[in-house]
């Protein structure tokens, strides 16, 4: 792109496209409608906006290219009006925290329509993802410590800011906070996080059947800001119902029956922890506390790249790569699932925050980076076809096994 892409472009990129809007919609004699440089914005980032197809009622699709100093990159997009009476949104997952599928998997089990790669995760480890997770209302986990995600750099992205739609199915950005207790015999103490892979050191965190069956034992190695830092002293209480039936020194693995959930604490935690016995009563009790005080149907970790049409400050990644982010038009109303191709000869791909300035250009108002690399995956399932396919040029050949995704569904 090449291009200054810090500053809003918001006016002039509505502009380009309210003049360009027949080629945007109905295409040249090829196929291929171009913005003619004549009318373009000088800092334009789009060259070719491809015609819409519709996939399903609310839902269409396209392909968009731009060029720029390292030279040619694809997109694709599929857009969503959240408003339809007929369109819903979810969490797309393997069936468990810890646990990985292929976007095209997780979209054709859920029924869904069209579907993206989600958060970041914990790859050559447990495999779940790092952020918090909402599915049909439900609350399924919670974030890791900031600097426990792997993911680009990001000046003030939380691991606690979501993606995600609310009851009426209106799309947002917001932060999730983990808050969590367990209390027995007049003791409080207080609870770190849910199914997370990395627990704050000092802290407890609680397993539930969400979880799956991967080891928890390394929740509580590593510090707050360095996986490499060796492993605590744990204590793992396993409480089922509302009572203690073991306390070990070993948070182990396995599947983790419905109804019951495992205490797990490291240093501090896991002293308080050993002062519980088999018998007490535990009454364990955790929520995920909206910054918006709105509640969420589906939520989706993700880094901010794009508030208000204008991108964040200190988009600090530089590296050119396959790229994946979600968005939303200024009402919510409108949900923009984004890929951008990479790593191929006929594709660069792109910056942080070139992503930003291209989502930017495309109307989206606020968006988040979602896992990209090997990760970025797009897939839609064309009308009159039983599957999905998936649309862009995953960069290791073949779509990526990952954590969790958007879905998107048409009843």
């Amino acid at each position: 792109m090449g291009r200054n892409l810090v500053g809003s472009r918001r006016s002039a990129a509505v502009a380009v496209l309210a003049l360009l809007a027949p080629l945007l919609f109905t295409g040249t004699a090829t196929g291929q409608p171009t913005l003619p440089p004549d009318v373009a914005d000088p800092e334009r980032i789009l060259d070719t906006l491809l015609p819409q197809q519709r996939l399903a009622p609310g839902v269409t699709q396209r392909d968009f290219t731009t060029t720029e100093a390292a030279g040619r990159v694809e997109g694709h997009l599929v857009e969503v009006d959240l408003a339809n009476p007929r369109v819903s949104t979810d969490l797309l997952t393997p069936g468990a925290v810890a646990a990985r599928a292929t976007v095209p998997r997780m979209a054709d089990g859920a029924g869904a329509v069209a579907g993206i790669n989600g958060d970041f995760f914990d790859l050559g480890g447990t495999s779940a993802a790092a952020g918090p997770q909402i599915k049909g209302g439900r609350t399924v986990k919670s974030a890791v410590p900031v600097h426990r995600r792997l993911a680009p750099p990001v000046d003030g992205a939380s691991t606690e800011y979501v993606f995600g739609a609310g009851p009426a199915g209106l799309g947002r950005i917001d932060r999730l906070r983990f808050q969590g207790t367990a209390r027995s015999e007049g003791e409080v103490l207080p609870l770190a996080g849910l199914n997370q892979y990395a627990i704050p050191v000092g802290g407890i965190g609680v397993f539930s059947s969400d979880w799956g069956s991967a080891t928890r034992a390394g929740s509580v190695c590593g510090s707050n800001s360095d996986p490499d830092t060796g492993c605590s002293p744990a204590t793992a209480v396993v409480v089922r119902g509302a009572a203690v039936v073991a306390v070990r020194d070993d948070p182990r693995a396995g599947p983790i029956p419905p109804g019951t959930q495992i205490l797990v604490g490291r240093d501090g935690g896991a002293r308080a922890l050993a002062a519980l016995q088999v018998g007490d009563d535990v009454d364990i009790s955790y929520q995920l506390v909206s910054q918006s005080g709105r509640p969420l149907h589906f939520a989706v970790g993700g880094s901010p790249i794009l508030r208000d049409g204008a991108p964040t400050a200190e988009l600090g990644d530089s590296e050119r790569a396959p790229r994946s982010a979600v968005g939303v038009g200024p009402d919510g109303r409108r949900m923009y699932l984004v890929a951008v191709d990479g790593r191929q000869s006929d594709s660069v791909g792109v910056t942080l925050e070139e992503l930003a300035g291209l989502l930017e250009e495309l109307t989206v108002d606020d968006a988040v980076n979602l896992d990209g690399g090997g990760s970025s995956t797009l897939v839609y399932r064309e009308p009159g076809q039983s599957q999905v396919s998936v649309v862009n040029d995953p960069s290791g050949s073949a779509p990526r096994m990952v954590p969790n995704g958007i879905g998107v569904f048409v009843r």
